[in-house]
């Protein structure tokens, strides 16, 4: 089943997208069953991306998911919230001048991994190549090629090697380079 019909994107009888106009949709990706996409602002999702079920994406804000990305299962990405450090108090049945809203662009860069059940904040750069461990809670920028688990970096990426396979990739016609969902 392809229930929203976008050119190279698969979707589900459960997905759910809301603001669909406002979304940029590059080839090749799969939005599994029981994610929920809500775009108020511009969303631009890169080719060869991966949004894993029970994923959220939701805020209001801009998001970019740079090429060949994945978010896995039960992540939530927010561009925004609602911080009650301050004034805030309440929830989105009062008015928004009793509200401390954080409302911040999210940019997940090409070849990023974002692990089960982990939570991006707004305002939040993920750069090229970075993977989150699952369960991570990500409230700064990462910098690219690191893994990480929340904001702590626990390693590195093989950068030379996921580019020489990239080369490969790009080497190879286009209908083998694609997954049997898109066959």
């Amino acid at each position: 089943m392809d229930k929203y019909n976008i050119p190279y994107v698969k979707t589900f009888e459960f997905t759910k997208i809301i603001g669909i106009e406002n979304i940029n949709f590059g080839k090749y990706i799969i939005i599994d069953d029981f994610v929920l996409i809500y775009a108020k602002e511009k969303i631009k999702i890169g080719n060869y991306v991966h949004i894993a079920n029970f994923s959220s994406i939701t805020g209001g804000n801009t998001l970019k998911l740079g090429d060949f990305s994945a978010i896995s299962q039960g992540c939530r990405i927010l561009t925004a919230t609602d911080d009650l450090k301050d004034i805030g108090f309440g929830n989105s049945t009062i008015g928004n001048k009793f509200r401390n809203i954080k409302s911040l662009p999210v940019n997940i860069g090409k070849f990023c991994i974002i692990g089960a059940n982990s939570v991006v904040l707004p305002g939040v750069k993920i750069g090229e190549g970075a993977t989150v461990g699952a369960n991570s809670v990500v409230t700064k920028d990462l910098e690219s090629w690191g893994i990480y688990i929340g904001n702590r970096k626990v390693g590195m990426r093989n950068k030379e090697e996921v580019l020489k396979n990239y080369e490969k990739f790009l080497a190879t016609l286009e209908n083998e380079r694609v997954g049997k969902l898109f066959k």
